[in-house]
């Protein structure tokens, strides 16, 4: 028995055993996991729709404990209709129908059930089957019993924008709209759902798609934590409350790889009444498909290019004069006043306009805009795993006018997505890396293998050097500034800016002086960061800095993941 075939023995055990795998993880996805479905369709004696049956894979959530939660399902139930050709008695099918469907109207009933010239009418849909196989027990003349299965969000509103629902586009068939539904639909479809496909043709066509590498179905197992979800969500109608912005959102992620635990917008919506709202603008994710000034938090970023190319130091002092002239535009410190000779801490802990142009004069245009734009990815899709993101608008970085610079600086002339935003604030949180934001960390494919979804990161975008000076400094505007606020954290270290942005006037040109953006970022521990957290609200009502208005909240979401994650004292 010679080597060579010794080893193609082993190769083809190892092929056989791979796919014996694979029709072990077929079975137990197709009986045990759908079982209930294959039940449901020996027992029933439901009519059989002329359509098939929506069938989809699920979406999870994850918790702390690695728990999955699911938050879009697929629910079998039972539709009702009418065929008024066969009613002999419609009063008494509305009575029968209505003890099991409360929700149906006795009017809407009749009218159905007496309509002439047609021989179906719709009743209900999405019902349980207890109540369906009571109407079928009752054998009433004209009523029509159908399965049905439809998709069903048991979180309801929890991560709406970011999950996506289910809808008819243009057809017969429902598709993703929005969302992970959309953009895993691919993913998510079942092409061979209905239960009414050849059991063995479900069994083998999953082996089929893996030996070809085709893509497969499959379930998505976020990164999205539920209880941090829902903590973000409830900071955020708060915020509403009291401050009345007509769009606020809030995203919390891991610097360090790009998982976000929680990305949530208010005004938002049901899953599950989706067809209930009045503004369809509500459906799309303004964190991706929005473009917005974000002001002084942007200063942390003009700081680090400074630093790292090495333009200035922490020690480098300038002279604040309250307000310069360039390009004949006026650029000032929020409350105009000087501050003489001071160095470059105090440009982030007072958030000093004046001290961002210096710092983008000594660290000139080109380098700058290699920073914003090639060591952040500012003006570039970050390629999260959502629908529609669209990338920043930053031309004035290619301005020969150094006034560009000067206001881009503190975060104004330039727009970016939230998400966009925080991608680059997470250099700073990393030590350096750009990384890809996600909400999917794996997808459970129905062959039985569950695979992890690789994310790109690249980089160092930053020195060693640069990234700890900047978190240190990060850390002392907390310890510094915050603390006039009592909103320092005693025992913890934690980095954070605050941003307020004069919003443009789209008519007059210019800015609004009285409208603004408000922004706030930080993260923790501020060496090694695991938790960055980016919020932001457009057009607040009743104060006109971000620290006002973000300064509880942005607070009260650290001590929550603190407690939450178990997080030790780094000080």
């Amino acid at each position: 028995m010679n080597k060579r075939f010794l080893s193609r023995a082993r190769m083809l055990t190892l092929l056989c055993l791979a796919v014996a795998l694979v029709i072990v993880g077929r079975l137990y996805y197709l009986q045990v996991m759908r079982g209930g479905q294959y039940a449901a369709r020996a027992d029933a004696q439901f009519t059989q729709p002329a359509a098939p049956l929506l069938d989809r894979g699920v979406i999870y959530l994850t918790d702390q404990n690695n728990t999955r939660i699911a938050a879009a399902i697929i629910k079998d139930g039972f539709a009702i209709a009418v065929n008024p050709t066969k009613v002999t008695d419609a009063s008494a099918l509305c009575d029968a129908v209505i003890k099991q469907v409360t929700t149906l109207l006795e009017s809407d009933c009749m009218q159905k059930a007496t309509k002439k010239g047609t021989q179906y009418q719709l009743l209900a849909q999405h019902l349980n089957s207890d109540a369906g196989t009571a109407l079928e027990a009752a054998q009433i003349a004209g009523l029509i019993i159908q399965e049905d299965r439809w998709r069903e969000y048991p979180g309801g509103s929890l991560a709406a924008q970011e999950i996506g629902f289910v809808a008819y586009n243009g057809g017969d068939s429902q598709s993703g709209r929005y969302g992970l539904e959309r953009f895993y639909n691919t993913t998510l479809e079942r092409q061979s759902g209905d239960l009414y496909t050849n059991f063995f043709v479900e069994l083998f066509g999953g082996v089929k798609s893996l030996i070809k590498g085709e893509p497969q179905e499959g379930d998505l197992v976020t990164t999205i934590d539920p209880n941090v979800q829902s903590e973000l969500e409830q900071e955020l109608a708060t915020y509403q409350t009291k401050w009345h912005p007509q769009l606020a959102g809030g995203i919390i992620m891991n610097p360090q790889n790009g998982e976000i635990y929680a990305m949530a917008l208010t005004p938002t919506f049901d899953l599950n009444a989706f067809n209930k709202v009045d503004n369809p603008l509500e459906y799309a994710n303004a964190m991706v498909e929005n473009v917005y000034e974000m002001g002084s938090i942007v200063k942390p970023l003009t700081m680090a290019a400074g630093l790292d190319s090495g333009a200035v130091t922490e020690h480098t002092t300038y002279n604040d004069t309250g307000c310069i002239t360039v390009d004949t535009k006026k650029i000032c410190n929020f409350d105009l006043k000087a501050r003489g000779v001071i160095p470059m801490q105090q440009v982030l802990s007072q958030s000093l306009n004046v001290g961002a142009s210096f710092v983008a004069t000594q660290t000139g245009s080109s380098t700058m805009r290699d920073y914003f734009l090639n060591h952040y990815g500012m003006g570039s899709k970050t390629g999260i795993d959502l629908p529609g993101e669209i990338s920043g608008i930053t031309k004035n970085l290619n301005s020969p006018r150094a006034v560009e610079y000067d206001t881009a600086s503190f975060g104004q002339g330039i727009a970016m997505t939230p998400i966009e935003t925080v991608r680059a604030l997470a250099v700073l949180a990393n030590g350096g890396y750009l990384v890809t934001p996600h909400l999917v960390r794996s997808i459970r494919y129905t062959s039985g293998i569950t695979k992890a979804v690789d994310w790109p990161k690249q980089g160092p975008m930053l020195k060693p050097e640069t990234a700890t000076a900047i978190e240190r400094m990060l850390t002392g505007v907390v310890d510094e500034a915050f603390a006039k606020q009592n909103l320092q954290f005693d025992h913890y270290s934690v980095g954070a800016k605050t941003g307020t942005a004069q919003i443009a006037n789209p008519n007059g040109g210019g800015y609004y002086t009285d409208r603004y953006l408000h922004s706030y970022m930080g993260f923790f521990p501020s060496y090694n960061a695991k938790y960055i957290i980016f919020l932001f609200g457009y057009e607040p009502v009743g104060a006109q800095y971000s620290s006002e208005t973000w300064g509880q909240t942005f607070h009260r979401i650290v001590q929550f993941l603190i407690n939450y994650y178990d997080v030790p004292p780094d000080r």
